[in-house]
């Protein structure tokens, strides 16, 4: 199967369909540290570059047209951390711009219709423009656009043109401990049919679940402590500094190593996403590239076990979902002659007695152990001081937020090998925040400023400015 890249990142598709039996035509990336990462690491497969003029490039036949083009469009457009513009955001358009580069390699495939595989963040599913709408709609092929304010996380669209399918699967029942929900839209031509690959046959046992595993453990004669079982979703900036979010304090971003604190380490994250050792490790890529790059990209084994399913020639459970099914009544819609099918369960009946699973879990969970993506030659740099460990603690008290327990136990006994004199001497080299100075001359207490924190209030410059 030939397939084309748009937005590659660091192309974990390449990674996880190498031995699937694909073979990439061409990628897409502009961003400067990718772009140098994948000459280096597929030099034989050319990059297109901007995305915005593959469509005409198609057109021409300058590119040739893929059996398969996937791509992972700016998801910070949908995200919480990306401010959630959607297709208020040029970033958000781009999801349009990717219908318009199926519609050209279409058009030159003639009749056979391009298989898509698109993967985002699931906060599109709630988007308040209707990005997901406008995206699914779109590439169905409907007249007009299914308006939902909120979408649920599996479902199916048979449209004019295209079938198209979606379901949010969680990285961490596919073999790596992080918890990583994203989204996945599944789509071709009217004989193609996505739901047999996105939706599985449930068997007779409950759902699974991620399994147990101890938290302190010995690794090559270290010792370790974790504060998880599995980390919460990676994201760009995962191990390069402390940031004011939930995995700054439930543990996340943190190991503890022979009585000491660090972040994780670029293997790690790595490891983490499903990726060989060492994949990002290139001469030009510095540590916060390679936690940028791994952040930013898919989760290598969910991409290989939806890809298994894309390329095994049509050997999978067909499932009759059709409109006449009593069962699917309370889930089925028409939009204008279109059938919509909106899964708002984790399992759902069909008939002769068949269940289906659209969960975020699969039927047979690949159990991970967070032991398995420990580094055991983590750099110095990544080790937290006494002083660091402080500003943590004080940052997490300011805020009136809640601390893993047992982390700050850890950051405790750290910042307790240190006179407190000598702390706050160090401490004070670096400017204080806005909002610790204004805690500090009493102009709020924390409750207030973690309040102005969260709505971010701009109208009040003496609590802002220094």
């Amino acid at each position: 199967m030939t397939i084309g890249s748009v937005c590659s990142g660091i192309e974990a598709a390449s990674v996880a369909w190498m031995d699937l039996g694909s073979r990439f035509l061409w990628l897409s990336e502009i961003a400067p540290f990718p772009s140098k990462f994948l000459a280096t690491r597929y030099p034989s497969t050319p990059n297109l570059g901007d995305m915005t003029a593959i469509p005409e490039r198609i057109a021409s036949g300058e590119v040739p047209a893929p059996d398969l083009i996937c791509g992972g469009t700016p998801c910070q457009a949908f995200s919480v951390t990306g401010h959630q513009k959607g297709l208020a955001d040029a970033r958000g358009q781009l999801t349009l711009k990717f219908i318009e580069i199926i519609e050209a390699n279409d058009a030159k495939r003639k009749n056979k219709p391009t298989i898509v595989f698109w993967e985002n963040v699931e906060g599109v599913l709630k988007d308040k423009t209707n990005a997901f709408g406008c995206f699914v709609s779109a590439l169905a092929g409907c007249k007009d656009v299914i308006h939902k304010d909120k979408w649920p996380n599996a479902g199916l669209v048979r449209g004019p043109l295209r079938n198209v399918a979606w379901r949010v699967l969680d990285a961490k029942f596919f073999g790596v401990p992080q918890q990583r929900k994203r989204l996945y839209v599944i789509a071709g031509g009217l004989d193609f049919h996505p739901e047999n690959i996105l939706f599985e046959r449930h068997g007779n046992t409950p759902l699974g679940n991620f399994p147990d595993v101890p938290l302190t453990f010995t690794k090559a004669g270290k010792r370790f402590e974790v504060f998880r079982a599995y980390t919460d979703c990676l994201y760009s900036a995962y191990g390069t500094k402390w940031n004011g979010n939930a995995a700054a304090y439930n543990g996340s971003l943190y190991i503890a190593e022979n009585d000491r604190l660090r972040r994780i380490t670029p293997l790690e994250s790595e490891r983490l996403m499903g990726f060989p050792d060492n994949y990002t490790d290139v001469p030009f890529a510095m540590r916060t590239n390679r936690f940028q790059g791994t952040g930013n990209s898919w989760a290598v084994p969910v991409v290989r076990w939806l890809g298994q399913r894309i390329f095994d020639n049509g050997k999978r459970s067909v499932f009759d979902i059709n409109k006449n099914t009593f069962t699917l009544l309370p889930y089925f819609t028409d939009h204008f002659g279109t059938e919509t099918y909106l899964f708002n369960d984790e399992l759902i009946g069909l008939s002769g007695g068949i269940t289906i699973n659209v969960s975020a879990r699969p039927e047979n969970i690949i159990p991970s152990n967070i032991a398995d993506i420990i580094d055991i030659d983590a750099e110095e740099e990544l080790f937290i001081s006494p002083v660091g460990c402080k500003g943590i603690l004080r940052r997490s008290i300011e805020r009136g937020t809640n601390m893993n327990p047992r982390l700050q136990t850890v950051m405790e006994r750290i910042v307790a090998q240190m006179d407190d004199d000598e702390i706050e001497r160090i401490s004070r080299i670096q400017p204080r925040g806005a909002y610790t100075l204004a805690v500090e001359r009493g102009e709020m207490t924390p409750p207030t400023r973690k309040r102005l924190a969260r709505n971010r209030i701009k109208d009040e410059p003496t609590l802002f400015d220094v």
